[in-house]
């Protein structure tokens, strides 16, 4: 892809229609820290009685509205802020699904995002056509999985799509 913001990226694409496409940048991680700042640093109270913990890693989900905040997750967690996607992956657009994460109760497997990449009517269809992005199965640890650096998960990514590297 020739545009630099997208230069080595992995995107899950979670919706495409006649309308354009929405997708989530799956290797530009961001930070790093405890569950209960990130939600007390979005303005999230968290009541003492709440035992919140564990860590979080924030990903750049792409170069769209960097404000707006996502969770790609396994389907075996939904909020009311859920949309069902593909099959066993969700996205939820709600700090309630972070709270759950610290709580023990969230989905199974996540990433937590600011920001998306979205393209227009046919807008991706004409960058595919001149070669711009290329397809890749559908792979739960390519996604969720947390253990590869962004350029090992884009090797992973082209070796799937049977591009030589």
């Amino acid at each position: 892809m020739p545009d630099p913001r997208f230069s080595k990226t992995v995107i899950y694409l979670a919706d495409h229609d006649a309308d354009g496409a929405f997708g989530l940048v799956l290797n530009r991680p961001i930070g790093q820290g405890p569950v209960e700042d990130f939600l007390i640093g979005l303005g999230m109270e968290i009541a003492p009685s709440e035992d919140i913990s564990g860590e979080i890693s924030v990903h750049s989900g792409g170069p769209v509205e960097p404000g707006a905040g996502f969770v790609l997750h396994t389907s075996d967690y939904q909020t009311e802020s859920t949309a069902m996607l593909r099959g066993s992956v969700a996205v939820s657009a709600s700090l309630k699904a972070v709270k759950d994460i610290g709580l023990g109760h969230g989905p199974r497997r996540h990433l937590v995002m600011l920001g998306y990449a979205g393209w227009g009517p046919r807008q991706l269809e004409s960058e595919m056509r001149r070669g711009d992005w290329e397809i890749t199965p559908y792979d739960e640890d390519l996604v969720f999985g947390t253990g590869m650096t962004p350029e090992e998960k884009w090797q992973r990514a082209r070796e799937a799509s049977g591009i030589p590297l």
